[in-house]
């Protein structure tokens, strides 16, 4: 994955939102802005690469691999999966 910073604003809104991701997939909300102005797009580049120094790889989910392991072998052999 990649790492990117993404400003959006829904239609009528008065404010920005701003969200960065990290190379892992990782959302983070840094803030609203009702501006963009260069001095603003600098605290924003500053916040997200401090989120991209902090990084850190997310822990393998064995309980929910083992599930998911589990259901395909249920499909595999024509079975209804169920959580039951």
């Amino acid at each position: 994955m990649s790492r990117k910073i993404t400003i959006h604003k829904y239609e009528d809104n008065t404010q920005w939102s701003v969200n960065v991701e990290d190379s892992y997939g990782k959302l983070y909300h840094l803030g609203y802005w009702s501006e963009l102005d260069n001095s603003v797009m600098l605290v924003i580049e500053a916040k997200a690469r401090t989120v991209w120094a902090n990084e850190v790889e997310p822990k393998e989910d064995l309980l929910g691999n083992a599930i998911k392991e589990c259901i395909q072998s249920d499909i595999n052999r024509g079975v209804t999966p169920s959580l039951d």
